[in-house]
């Protein structure tokens, strides 16, 4: 009997979130990233969704690795809940790396768990059916990658999420010399990521992100919010430098958002100057043209920082009238009902917010 090359999807196919993909050849099963979904409006009580391993836990002893593609949650999301059933090693690039070693230590039962650094172009063979090398794509986190992964039957190239911009935040762009090598070479099975593919042109690039946000912040006469991705560490920066441009302060609202900032600011992913940071207990008492908050909840999250202050509903933040609020996110399919009632809401209370409608505040990608 011919071996086979089994494409199992655990989540991520036809959907938004909870990416996760094995791949499986005679005794060996490699997986490829490992997120989580956030609940639709009107799942009360449900805080997370994770894909459903069943089959990977009944085939326990052939999982060699999971490996990923890069840091934002509905890829790595899942790790904490999910590794101790697997019991396997996790390959992430390093800025991932760093992002699921800190979020692995808050599960007791997912603390030991073994997590490598990767590099791209760096061969790792796991088992005898997989040979796998990363390499660079430009996504809205830095450190994001694609990966090739060699097999019996020919090479396997899963993109993960990914855009082309040859002018990225951070200046790493995307390795297209090493995807024209696997196409020279051939290539059995292309995983593509297809978010906004029936969108016709190109995607802005973020360096333009950056010079609307400048704008809208010098522009502000009074305090300014920014909400976005807890993991879009470029647009943190971007907003970093608007700060230190104009003379504010920066504090960071969202517990998830603290923890990248942290993270990334540790690993040298972000450049942030002594005394542009500051906790809210200082930038309270601060005149309200000197403030940026950095927020999460662009989509509309029910429990994000950014959904509880346009409610009334936070413990340190409320909106006054002259506050300028910029979401810096596109709703995610799905996510445009619950972002259109946290704008209403910022809106009763006297805020000015400024949203991809009104100004190029975020990209796809």
């Amino acid at each position: 009997m011919t071996s086979q090359l089994r494409v199992i999807p655990l989540g991520g196919l036809g959907e938004i979130g909870k990416n996760m993909m094995a791949f499986e050849y005679e005794d060996d099963i490699v997986i490829v990233d490992c997120g989580v979904q956030f609940p639709e409006e009107g799942m009360f009580g449900v805080d997370l969704i994770i894909p459903d391993v069943s089959y990977l836990v009944e085939r326990v002893d052939k999982v060699r690795a999971i490996l990923i593609t890069h840091g934002h949650e509905d890829h790595i999301g899942a790790l904490p809940f999910i590794l101790p059933q697997l019991q396997c090693p996790v390959y992430a690039p390093r800025l991932a790396h760093g992002l699921i070693t800190a979020k692995l230590k808050e599960r007791r039962a997912a603390r030991d768990s073994v997590v490598e650094p990767i590099d791209p172009g760096v061969i790792h063979q796991f088992g005898n059916a997989f040979e796998v090398s990363w390499f660079r794509v430009c996504h809205s986190i830095p450190d994001a990658m694609g990966i090739a992964i060699g097999t019996p039957l020919g090479t396997i190239i899963h993109t993960g999420d990914f855009k082309i911009d040859h002018t990225p935040v951070d200046g790493r762009i995307f390795d297209l010399p090493s995807l024209a090598h696997y196409g020279d070479d051939g290539v059995l099975l292309l995983c593509s990521d297809s978010t906004y593919a029936e969108v016709p042109g190109y995607t802005t690039s973020e360096q333009v992100v950056g010079e609307a946000l400048d704008r809208a912040i010098g522009e502000a006469e009074g305090r300014v919010m920014v909400a976005t991705f807890a993991s879009l560490v470029s647009r943190v920066q971007q907003v970093v430098d608007a700060a230190e441009k104009y003379g504010r302060k920066v504090s960071i609202v969202g517990r998830s958002m603290v923890d990248t900032v942290a993270v990334s600011t540790e690993l040298g992913y972000l450049t942030i100057p002594p005394g542009i940071l500051a906790p809210l207990s200082e930038t309270r008492k601060l005149p309200p043209e000197k403030v940026i908050l950095m927020t999460t909840g662009s989509q509309g999250e029910p429990t994000s920082a950014l959904v509880r202050i346009a409610k009334q509903e936070h413990r340190d933040v409320n909106i006054a009238a002259g506050d300028t609020v910029i979401i810096s996110a596109t709703p995610i399919p799905g996510n445009e009902l619950p972002v259109s009632r946290t704008i209403d809401n910022l809106l009763r209370q006297g805020a000015k917010v400024i949203y991809d409608r009104i100004a190029t505040v975020h990209v796809h990608g």
